[in-house]
């Protein structure tokens, strides 16, 4: 399970530093794809291999439901770490989510997100008025903390 926050840089060529505790339970090959609000997601292989079997289930006759595929299978990208624990990002991807310098990894279950530092205080981060409407919203889910 990966969790926490980390601040790192991306270098000129696209690289940033995986941290030791992500990096171990990556193991080495992974999946780089595009994620939703404007980040990218990391998915160990197997999960990768779990999430695509999900989405090959999918009803293919909706338009959305190819939409969702298309967006996370087409830019898939497989990785893996260098000898000095960074990984490169491709170009598509450091577009995508904005990545020039300052980026923040954080771990967030089964996946890591790669978010740009400015996006993420933008999106990523709550007040604690907006955590009690999620958290009442998630019981009606049947997810109590």
């Amino acid at each position: 399970m990966f969790l926490g926050e980390y601040y790192h840089s991306i270098d000129a060529k696209g690289r940033i530093i995986v941290p030791v505790k992500f990096r171990d339970e990556l193991g080495e090959k992974f999946i780089v794809t595009k994620g939703l609000d404007g980040c990218l997601y990391i998915y160990t292989m197997k999960e990768w291999e779990a999430f695509e079997n999900k989405l090959g289930s999918l009803p293919t006759g909706k338009a959305d439901i190819r939409k969702l595929v298309r967006f996370f299978l087409s830019s898939a990208a497989e990785t893996e770490v260098d000898k000095q624990g960074r990984i490169l990002i491709p170009p598509k991807h450091r577009e995508y989510a904005a990545l020039e310098k300052d980026v923040i990894l954080a771990g967030v279950g089964k996946k890591i997100e790669i978010w740009s530092k400015e996006k993420w205080e933008e999106t990523a981060t709550f007040s604690y008025e907006d955590m009690d409407d999620v958290a009442e919203r998630m019981s009606d889910l049947g997810i109590d903390f």
